[in-house]
């Protein structure tokens, strides 16, 4: 049986602080709206601190837009780590995400390790170095991606030590991260950034440099198969593993339930990866959420787990 901490008191202490908390619920909204929504499914006191993991999530994942160079972007990077840590004193406080940040980390004693891993690994994004294998992207998703999976997770109640819960966060980690870096290969293309593999590339006999000038060519559609492919067996680990998440912890993994669809609709013959999104409508995409939270809600019902 999995019960979530008792709501703890006091929640916003302070102006500055609700201001905050607001700041980070509309910065996932307009940056992040699947996490956004799948967050509605969390307890009420919960959300605003998922909204805060979230929030600084997409802080790091924006730094390139920011800078015109990588050490500037190193440093802000840095930055981050250091008020994580403490390094900075109360410099952090007037940042809303990291006030946001530091006042969830505190209250629920999440552990400094995971957000350490997601900055080091997002330093990655600062430069023009392909990756380099499919085993370093996989490594780039448990980084960055499992690795907010993990803490959302954590601030649920979802027992993260478990191996069984572990080895669900790295799979979701894994199938949502590669489909994101495949819906966003004409952005990172046009910016020089190439995630898909260098490894796979080659051995599907095809050329870097095709995707980075956003050549659509047979070896290409080749590469992209066979990295669907991988995202489908990540899919199907989640599936073997998601039984033993406690029901407390399902809202951090319901946007994992739009990767399906949004992998068919790469599928498709006539899918050109540099010209066709793969955006599911919102109905779908509310409709798809909702089936699974009930689903989720089914099964815990039938281990008596609380709800």
């Amino acid at each position: 049986m999995s019960e979530l901490a008792p709501a703890l008191e006091d929640p916003i202490a302070s102006p500055r602080l609700a201001a905050a908390y607001a700041h980070v619920e509309a910065e996932t909204h307009r940056h992040d709206p699947d996490r956004w929504l799948a967050a509605l499914w969390a307890p009420a006191d919960r959300r605003r601190h998922l909204h805060a993991l979230y929030a600084f999530s997409g802080e790091i994942a924006r730094i390139r837009d920011l800078v015109s160079d990588p050490l500037p972007g190193e440093v802000r990077a840095r930055w981050w780590a250091d008020v994580l840590a403490g390094r900075r004193g109360s410099e952090g406080e007037g940042h809303p995400v990291a006030a946001a940040l530091l006042d969830t980390m505190r209250r629920f004693d999440l552990p400094l390790e995971p957000f350490d891993r997601l900055i080091d690994a997002r330093i990655f994004d600062l430069y023009d170095d392909p990756m380099p294998s499919l085993a370093e992207l996989d490594a780039y998703c448990d980084d960055t991606v499992a690795s907010l999976f993990g803490l959302g997770c954590r601030l649920l109640g979802g027992h993260c030590e478990e191996p069984e819960v572990a080895a669900a966060i790295s799979a979701a980690g894994r199938a949502w991260g590669l489909t994101g870096l495949m819906r966003a290969l004409p952005f990172h293309a046009s910016r020089g950034q190439l995630f898909l593999p260098v490894d796979l590339i080659v051995a599907h006999g095809g050329d870097p440099a095709d995707v980075l000038s956003g050549r659509c060519t047979p070896e290409l559609r080749a590469t992209l198969a066979a990295l669907r492919a991988h995202a489908r067996d990540a899919l199907a680990d989640l599936r073997r593993h998601i039984a033993r998440v406690p029901i407390t912890a399902a809202p951090v993994f319901l946007p994992v339930t739009l990767v399906e669809p949004m992998l068919d609709r790469m599928d498709r013959p006539s899918w050109e990866p540099f010209r066709h999104g793969v955006e599911l409508p919102p109905w779908r995409r509310h409709w798809r959420m909702w089936r699974s939270a009930g689903r989720a809600r089914g099964v815990a019902r039938r281990r008596g787990e609380v709800i």
